[in-house]
C-alpha cells in the first residue's frame, strides 16, 4: 500500500470509519508486529503491545499530521512507545534493573516501511563513541528516556 493510500485511510479512521481501520490494519499489521517482536522478543508480548498500539491508533488517528512523517512511521512510533511502556512495567513488577547490554542487538535491520538497511555504517559510528554516550543513545532511543 502506498503512502497516499495510507494517508487516506488514516483520515478515514480519524472520522470513525471502521472499514478503513481494518484496511489500515491489514496493510500495516505484519510490519508493526515485526517492530513489536523486535523489541518484546516474545510473540505473546508483541501481540499485546500491538493490540494496545492499534487501540491507541484508533483513538488518536486525528492527531496524525502528514508533515511530520509517513503514516507507517507515526504508527511505528506508537508501537515502539507501547513496547517501552510494557517493558518498563514488566521490569518494575519483577524488581529488575534494566541492563543496557541487552539492547546492543536491537538496532533494526529493516526500516518501519520494511526496507532493508545497511547497518554497518551505524555500527562503525557507534564503535567510535564512548561507552557512556552509547548508553545514553540506547536509553533515549530504546527506552524512551529523553531526560535524566
Amino acid at each position: 500500500m502506498n503512502i497516499e493510500e495510507q494517508s487516506r485511510l488514516i483520515r478515514a479512521v480519524a472520522s470513525g470509519d471502521q472499514a478503513a481501520f481494518e484496511a489500515l490494519y491489514q496493510s500495516t499489521g505484519s510490519k508493526l508486529y515485526g517492530v513489536a517482536m523486535h523489541l518484546m522478543r516474545s510473540p505473546e508480548r508483541a501481540e499485546e503491545a500491538l493490540q494496545d498500539a492499534y487501540v491507541k491508533i484508533w483513538h488518536n488517528a486525528g492527531e496524525y499530521h502528514q508533515g511530520r512523517g509517513s503514516v507507517i512511521t507515526w504508527m511505528s512510533s506508537i508501537v515502539r512507545y507501547r513496547c517501552i511502556d510494557l517493558l518498563r512495567s514488566m521490569n518494575a513488577k519483577e524488581g529488575r534493573q534494566d541492563s543496557l547490554d541487552d539492547d546492543i542487538d536491537l538496532i533494526p535491520a529493516v526500516t518501519p516501511e520494511g526496507d532493508e538497511i545497511d547497518s554497518e555504517p551505524l555500527f562503525q559510528c557507534m564503535e567510535t563513541l564512548e561507552k557512556e554516550d552509547v548508553q545514553l543513545i540506547h536509553l533515549a532511543y530504546y527506552r524512551g528516556m529523553t531526560h535524566m
